[in-house]
């Protein structure tokens, strides 16, 4: 799994999320769905519920989705006439070196938003927010405590680099690039989707434990709507950010092993593939799924006049991009590089949408635990 740029500066995760927050707004029906089916699945009121954000990283996107959530519970109580659950557990999760005080630091400003809407009798519940940190890969929660779980934009980046990626001489399979590729060997295809398949199966393993019979889970990622994992759809661009890479391995400013060295621990799966694991493992039932495309550079709605034009949409691509993967790439290059990567990857970008108007494919999937 990867972490993202922490903090609120120019760089990070906090202020270059526009995309995931596009994202989450898509997701909204098959949340309000969901929880109208918890709610409607008893006979009386439902005094608590148990609900957890896997993957909810920093910023402002973070305590969006618990609020969308919480305002779909009472939402729905209204429209079926039933009192609103008592108390809510409200879990937001992501891995350790998560900026969580970022999301401390916003707190004060959701719960004071949630008194006023108790104030006004809007909403009835009592509420308890709680960060639970750890990978999602494994369990997190007690058994059969869970009502509903919901993950955006995370699933998409696996547990780890997937193996097998040398050969019997330890040369590395996948030169040049940093993850699958038209020109990527069919072994090193394998070997990412076999990772993701044993990463998604310990995750609806662990899922299958925590919820209750009946619970709702609604997982959104980036994903492909083509049996071919090489599509431009899903892996564009990082072919992109290869090619920024290779031009300064050109010039001696990036050694060329580095470059075949590193591997994306990243995988856009098809929905074909998530219900295979899913019908495999035998505890959930696949309720709807959709697939979403969306610009490379969407959500500049949200953006001012005044950003839009100072900003080009290569620009706005490779900040978006630099938030979310910057970390490994110091780690593995070295801080040193990555200012003149991503200005030569904004200008890849700018050049490439002027062409083509390429899109991200996000797969939003809703699932019910079984009896």
């Amino acid at each position: 799994m990867n972490s993202v740029n922490k903090g609120a500066g120019e760089n990070s995760y906090a202020t270059n999320s526009l995309v995931q927050r596009k994202i989450i707004s898509l997701t909204n029906p098959a949340i309000e769905k969901a929880i109208m089916q918890i709610l409607n699945s008893t006979s009386g009121p439902i005094k608590k519920i148990e609900i957890v954000d896997l993957g909810c990283s920093s910023g402002p996107n973070a305590l969006e989705v618990i609020w969308e959530i919480v305002n779909a519970i009472h939402t729905s109580s209204c429209i079926i006439n039933r009192p609103s659950p008592t108390e809510l557990m409200l879990y937001i999760n992501d891995l350790f070196t998560n900026d969580f005080n970022n999301i401390f630091a916003s707190l004060p400003s959701f719960h004071q938003k949630l008194r006023q809407q108790k104030e006004n009798n809007e909403f009835g519940s009592n509420y308890f927010v709680s960060a639970v940190p750890g990978t999602f890969y494994g369990r997190l929660f007690p058994i059969k405590t869970l009502h509903f779980v919901y993950s955006s934009s995370s699933l998409h980046w696996l547990s780890q680099v997937p193996r097998d990626l040398k050969d019997e001489r330890g040369r590395w399979l996948n030169k040049g690039k940093l993850y699958i590729s038209k020109s990527s060997p069919k072994c090193v295809l394998k070997a990412y989707s076999q990772q993701f398949q044993n990463d998604f199966s310990q995750f609806i393993e662990a899922r299958s434990e925590e919820m209750v019979d009946g619970g709702r889970m609604v997982l959104s990622l980036m994903g492909r709507d083509s049996m071919d994992p090489t599509s431009a759809y899903c892996c564009y661009q990082w072919e992109l950010l290869a090619q920024a890479l290779m031009t300064m391995v050109s010039e001696g400013l990036v050694e060329e092993e580095k470059v075949d060295s590193f591997n994306a621990p990243y995988y856009a799966p098809c929905v074909e593939e998530l219900k295979i694991v899913i019908e495999k493992e035998g505890s959930f039932m696949v309720d709807s799924h959709e697939a979403y495309e969306i610009d490379w550079d969407d959500g500049t709605e949200l953006l001012s006049e005044n950003v839009l034009e100072t900003v080009s949409s290569g620009e706005r691509v490779a900040k978006t991009v630099r938030a979310v993967v910057e970390s490994m790439l110091k780690y593995h290059f070295g801080s040193h590089i990555i200012d003149e990567l991503f200005q030569r990857y904004a200008k890849l970008v700018e050049d490439y949408l002027s062409k083509t108007r390429t899109k991200y494919i996000n797969l939003v999937i809703s699932l019910v635990k079984q009896q």
